[in-house]
């Protein structure tokens, strides 16, 4: 599922991805990202996010990554590229 990105200033959520650790700054960057058509450039982004956090973080991540998922038909190359990613980043 894609957040509320009208009210978002991009400009301020690249500002915000130099700090790894604002994981909203990520999911947001993501969503822009597949608004954009770069859908994979979004599933890259959060797949690499779920790579390097654990607990709590890693399974928002990986919620809304399963939420984006939802966006595209089943078959799209870059949806079943970008699921054996996840699957290969959670084990």
């Amino acid at each position: 599922m894609i957040r509320r990105t009208a009210s978002v200033d991009p400009a301020d959520v690249d500002r915000r991805l130099g700090d790894p650790a604002d994981i909203e700054a990520q999911l947001l960057a993501a969503d822009l990202e597949m608004l954009s058509g770069n859908v994979e450039q979004a599933f890259d982004r959060l797949v690499s996010v779920v790579k390097r956090t654990s607990g709590d973080e890693r399974d928002t991540v990986r919620k809304h990554l399963l939420g984006l998922f939802d966006a595209l038909p089943g078959d799209d190359p870059a949806l079943v590229k970008a699921r054996r990613a996840l699957s290969s980043a959670l084990f």
